[in-house]
C-alpha cells in the first residue's frame, strides 16, 4: 500500500461491476430525485429487468411507503460480491470521473473521504455541510450502514480550485485505464471513467490538495449533494468508533466514505434552485398565510421573482421586502416548515426543474414555489461566514445531471 497521504481524504479500493456486467442497466440515478414522479422509477425498473443493477441494493425514496426491505437489499449486496459481479477494478487508487450532460463535461475523482475531518453539527471542519442536517431522517439509514457491506456513493464534494490544479490534470495524463465508458438511462448523459493508480499521479493529487489546504483558512471541502449520507456515514463511524481497539481506529474502513470529487469552478457544474411543491392545500391559503408570517415579522411581499406561487397553470412572482439579509428560500422554509407542523394534513416536496414543478401543480389542492438561484461563487464564501444554508437550497445540475450510483467501496 502507499504511503503517500492527502488532507481529508485518501485512496481506496474501488468496487466495480465486472467486465460482462451490463453498465447501462447497473448505473441508475441517486434515490432521493424524482421523489413525487414515480412514473420515473417504474421505467427503470422496467429497463432494469432482471439484470444486475444498483437500482437492486438501494430504494427509491419515492416508494419508501412500501415497508423496509434494507435485509433483502444488504444480502443482494454479498451475493454480488460472492458471485463476483461486483469486483475490485481499482487497487488504493481514485477514479477519474467524465460526465457529459447538458450542461457540458463535468470532471470528477472518487476517493474516500475521511470522516474525522467533518461533523454536520459543527461548521469548524476541514469538511462542512452546505445545508442544515435533518437529523430525524438519520437513524433508519445508519441501521442500513450497519449491516450493509458494501456502500454506494452520491455525495458530491467541491473544492474551492480556480486555477484547476487537483482534478483537471488528471485528465490530461490517461493512459489505457479506462473502466467504463457508457450511455445513462433516462437522458442522463454519458458516463466515462479511468483508474489513477500511478504513484506519481497519487503524488501530485496530494501535492495539489495540501496547497489549496493552505489557501483556505482550513475548510477544504464543502458537501455540494448528499448531505444526509454524509451525515449518515459520519454517525454510525461515531457509534463504531466505541466498538473497535484504538489501534484500528486509522485502518477501519467506516472511517472513510466514498464520494465523488468536483471543482466548483468547472464550467459544467450549474447550480440550480430546488422548488417547493405544497399537496393538501389551495395557492391562496398557502400564500395568505404567507402573508401573515412575514406581516408578524416586519416583512412583506413585492414586486419582483425571488418567489413565484404557481397553481393550476397561474404564477405570481414576488420579493421579500425587509428581510434583514437573510435568503428568500430562508424565509420560506421557515413558513413552511411552521404551516406544515401547524395542519398536520398537508405534503411537502422537493422539485428540481421548473417544468417538472409546474407540471406537478395541476389541480387545486397542490402549490409550487418557484426560487432563484444564488451564485454559485458564494457558497463557500457563505458557508465560513455564516454556517449552513436551509436545506435544499439548491441543487448541482438538473435532476438528470445527479450522479448516477456505479462505484462501490467495501465498508466492512
Amino acid at each position: 500500500m502507499s504511503n503517500i497521504t492527502y488532507p481529508g481524504m485518501s485512496s481506496c479500493d474501488i468496487y466495480l461491476p465486472s467486465e460482462d456486467t451490463d453498465i447501462y442497466r447497473w448505473a441508475v440515478i441517486a434515490c432521493d430525485q424524482f421523489t413525487s414522479q414515480p412514473d420515473y422509477w417504474n421505467r427503470v425498473i422496467e429497463t432494469v429487468g432482471d439484470a444486475p443493477s444498483a437500482l437492486k441494493i438501494m430504494q427509491p425514496e419515492v416508494f419508501l411507503d412500501r415497508g423496509d426491505n434494507s435485509d433483502e437489499i444488504c444480502m443482494l449486496m454479498q451475493r454480488y460480491l460472492d458471485e463476483k459481479i461486483l469486483v475490485k477494478r481499482v487497487e488504493d487508487g481514485f477514479v477519474a470521473v467524465e460526465r457529459t450532460t447538458q450542461s457540458g463535461k463535468r470532471l470528477g475523482l472518487i476517493c474516500a473521504l475521511d470522516l474525522e475531518c467533518y461533523d454536520f453539527r459543527d461548521g469548524d471542519h476541514m469538511v462542512r455541510a452546505t445545508e442544515d442536517t435533518v437529523t430525524e431522517r438519520l437513524p433508519a439509514r445508519v441501521k442500513i450502514r450497519r449491516k450493509a457491506p458494501v456502500e454506494m456513493p452520491h455525495v458530491m464534494v467541491l473544492i474551492d480550485d480556480p486555477y484547476r490544479t487537483v482534478i483537471e490534470p488528471v485528465f490530461d495524463c490517461r493512459d489505457n485505464s479506462l473502466l467504463y465508458d457508457t450511455d445513462l438511462m433516462e437522458d442522463g448523459g454519458h458516463l466515462r471513467g479511468w483508474a489513477v493508480t500511478s504513484e506519481a499521479e497519487k503524488q501530485r493529487i496530494s501535492d495539489a490538495l495540501y496547497a489549496l489546504l493552505e489557501k483556505s483558512d482550513g475548510f477544504l471541502y464543502a458537501a455540494g449533494d448528499g448531505n444526509h449520507s454524509l451525515a449518515t456515514a459520519k454517525m454510525y463511524w461515531e457509534e463504531r468508533k466505541q466498538q473497535i481497539d484504538p489501534t484500528e481506529l486509522d485502518s477501519d474502513p467506516a472511517r472513510y466514505v466514498l464520494v465523488e470529487l468536483i471543482n466548483l469552478h468547472s464550467d459544467a457544474l450549474v447550480f440550480r434552485p430546488v422548488h417547493r411543491l405544497v399537496r393538501g392545500c389551495a395557492a391562496d391559503g398557502l400564500l395568505a398565510g404567507f402573508r401573515d408570517y412575514l406581516s408578524k415579522r416586519g416583512m412583506e411581499l413585492g414586486e419582483g421573482d425571488d418567489l413565484v406561487f404557481v397553481s393550476q397553470g397561474s404564477e405570481q412572482p414576488f420579493s421579500i421586502e425587509r428581510s434583514g439579509g437573510r435568503l428568500p428560500v430562508a424565509v420560506l422554509q421557515d413558513y413552511l416548515d411552521r404551516f406544515a407542523a401547524e395542519r398536520g394534513d398537508i405534503v411537502m416536496d422537493y422539485i428540481h426543474g421548473d417544468d417538472d414543478l409546474r407540471a406537478l401543480c395541476d389541480d387545486e389542492q397542490t402549490a409550487g414555489i418557484l426560487l432563484k438561484i444564488f451564485d454559485k461563487l458564494e457558497l463557500f464564501p457563505g458557508i465560513r461566514a455564516g454556517g449552513h444554508l436551509p436545506r435544499k437550497t439548491f441543487s448541482m445540475g438538473e435532476a438528470r445531471e445527479k450522479r448516477y450510483y456505479l462505484e462501490c467501496r467495501k465498508i466492512r
